[in-house]
């Protein structure tokens, strides 16, 4: 706790907010003032937190009784130094611990998203090997919506108009939003976020940041602060600003891009690539695993029933697990970079997703298809949609969560802890949604069948 204690001292904290991400990557925790902190050297929370639904509702009872203790015991949380954030919008000085979770014999907490990244990180480790990764993040800025029958529309901007039409890559439309994005820039540094690029992407006050590469769990951290920073610098300028993967009809989905490579922990070096700069073998496993095993861990990559109207036909996510260089339209994109900077970008995680949960299942793919040898398709020329070789996605819901269930290869690397919990949280918030009326069902069927 030294190095911990020092930082809080240092900048003069008040207050800690001490968090973990739940299954759905809503931070959940407690605000202490620094002194108790300090003292207890954590927290304790009970462990039905990791079965919470979106809605804070809980899982069914025999499942719940059957993955937790029956009196509702505690797990201990301790802080992680390395995972500290200051809270740039707070009227205290207020700092943001992220912790981990333990038994109390000192055992991960299987159920935790955070340790489930760490266990597919150690598996890596043995090899060798550690991932590098870079995430792209699309979001959407909108008016303030206080009734959620009412569809989203776009906020005004600096001219004082709404936007309107498509406006990809354009500088002016992304600068109507400056004062939203100079707060967001400020406080990201101000909290040693890594992001780089702003983007208007396709969609109406559709925007994308991109983050530097680097180490998978410290970005799988900043991801989850993000969210929270970029939502409280729009409401600070009266706007909304939502990662829901399909918030807007007619409008393209957000997604959560995730490049990534491996290199020798050893040498350094890309193991994508050969000595003489071509694709290596295990680049090209990497890929073949990817294909293989995405479609069995598509809920941890696409977790809500909204997630997957983003894979609608004719819409610009591809629905499709081809691959090939410099293609868009594939699932699996290969970027253009030099040989040591080789890489592979999965289009397919929603911006929705749980940014541990994401990380882990895509490189828990890449993972399995190096060690098993698993061969991938040839790669695509020209659209993938159109061109397809029968390399398929669940295009549900209900459908992933049923191919999740049933995969071996999931609970052999994931737990059944994990994964019948996971399952279950996902199958309530389903269950939640099918009891909601929805507007178009009251708009073409009230008075006409």
């Amino acid at each position: 706790m030294k190095k911990l204690i020092d930082y809080l001292k240092a900048n003069k904290i008040t207050e800690v907010e001490c968090v973990i991400s739940d299954m759905t990557g809503i931070a959940r925790g407690k605000i202490a003032p620094v002194d108790k902190f300090i003292d207890e050297k954590g927290m304790r929370m009970p462990e039905s937190v990791l079965l919470q639904t979106v809605t804070g509702d809980y899982v069914d009872d025999d499942l719940y009784d059957s993955l937790l203790d029956k009196a509702d015991i505690d797990f201990v949380c301790v802080p992680d130094e390395n995972a500290v954030f200051m809270l740039p919008w707070t009227v205290e000085a207020t700092a943001q611990v992220i912790h981990d979770t333990f038994d109390k014999m000192g055992n991960p907490i299987e159920l935790s998203p955070r340790n489930l990244l760490k266990k597919v990180l150690k598996l890596y480790e043995d090899k060798g090997w550690k991932p590098v990764i870079a995430p792209e993040m699309e979001f959407y800025l909108t008016h303030r919506n206080s009734d959620p029958d009412m569809p989203l529309i776009p906020p005004v901007g600096r001219s004082g108009r709404k936007e309107s039409g498509r406006q990809s890559f354009s500088i002016d439309a992304a600068n109507e939003y400056d004062p939203l994005f100079e707060d967001m820039y400020d406080w990201c540094e101000a909290q040693g976020l890594d992001i780089d690029t702003l983007i208007h992407e396709e969609g109406t006050a559709q925007m994308e940041i991109n983050f530097s590469h680097g180490d998978a769990l410290s970005l799988a951290d900043q991801v989850f602060v993000f969210k929270r920073t970029l939502r409280e610098a729009a409401l600070k300028h009266d706007v909304c600003a939502t990662f829901m993967a399909k918030p807007v009809t007619d409008e393209p989905g957000s997604a959560m891009h995730i490049h990534q490579s491996v290199v020798d922990i050893k040498t350094g070096k890309n193991i994508f690539t050969n000595e003489d700069g071509t694709k290596s073998a295990k680049f090209l496993c990497y890929i073949g695993g990817l294909q293989k095993y995405i479609p069995e861990l598509l809920p941890l990559m696409a977790p809500n029933v909204n997630s997957f109207r983003r894979f609608l036909p004719g819409t610009s996510a591809p629905v499709n697990l081809e691959w090939g260089d410099e293609n868009r339209t594939c699932g699996l994109r290969i970027p253009e970079s030099s040989p040591q900077n080789r890489r592979i970008e999965n289009r397919i995680a929603g911006a929705d997703a749980n940014s541990y949960l994401a990380i882990a299942a895509t490189l828990l793919c890449g993972y399995m298809g190096m060690v098993e040898d698993v061969k991938p398709s040839t790669p695509v020329q020209g659209r993938a949609n159109e061109n397809r070789q029968g390399i398929s996605l669940p295009l549900t819901l209900e459908e992933a969560l049923a191919v999740m269930s049933e995969s071996s290869a999931v609970r052999e690397y994931l737990g059944d802890t994990f994964t019948s919990g996971y399952i279950a949280v996902k199958q309530a918030d389903l269950e939640n949604f099918r009891r909601v009326i929805s507007s178009w069902e009251r708009e073409f069927l009230l008075l006409t069948v």
